[in-house]
């Protein structure tokens, strides 16, 4: 399996695949109630079945180029990921997703982490425009929206029932123009 490096400190990127399903539950067990404060997949992540199921959905999306799925790894444990959890190369369409275990929270992985989704994306699938979808209310992940550059376009108010409360979510996102001029200006190029 590749890994893809994130910097100075250790951390991977690698693919996450259905044989990894207990790796995947034990990590979500450990930061369940910090991911799901905002995403609702540690609802259903809730045995080594539904962690299978989950990861097998991925893998379909994979297959089917409609999606991808990451682990993002800390001296060699599963601690995060980032995910494309829509992908429409004919329309060149895509939106990007993360989760973090609290414990390496504040470190930039899941920044450094989406950066290379975004980047494979772009220059590798031809997609145009990547969108994030983020509650108002989630103060990281809009943090993250910035550092890498996307332009908030509006918030959808109430729009997204989770746990009986309607959330306001903030849509952001990047196209591909303003994310190659951004790194040519990161990289001096």
């Amino acid at each position: 399996m590749f890994a893809i490096p994130l910097g100075d400190d250790g951390a991977e990127l690698r693919p996450l695949e259905p044989w990894q399903a207990e790796e995947f539950l034990a990590h979500m067990d450990r930061g369940r109630g910090f991911i799901g404060q905002y995403v609702g997949f540690p609802d259903v992540v809730t045995d080594l079945e539904s962690a299978r199921a989950y990861l097998r959905t991925y893998a379909e999306k994979t297959a089917s180029d409609t999606g991808r799925l990451y682990g993002i790894h800390a001296d060699g444990e599963l601690v995060g990921g980032v995910l494309l959890r829509t992908m429409d190369v004919g329309q060149g369409t895509a939106e990007a997703g993360c989760w973090l275990e609290p414990s390496v929270a504040g470190r930039g992985l899941v920044t450094r982490a989406v950066g290379v989704v975004i980047d494979w994306a772009v220059e590798e699938r031809g997609i145009h425009r990547v969108d994030w979808w983020v509650s108002a209310a989630n103060a990281p992940s809009i943090a993250v929206a910035r550092r890498l550059g996307m332009a908030k376009e509006g918030t959808l108010r109430d729009f997204y029932l989770y746990r009986g409360t309607r959330h306001d979510i903030e849509v952001w996102s990047v196209l591909a123009p303003e994310w190659r001029a951004a790194r040519r200006r990161s990289t001096g190029s």
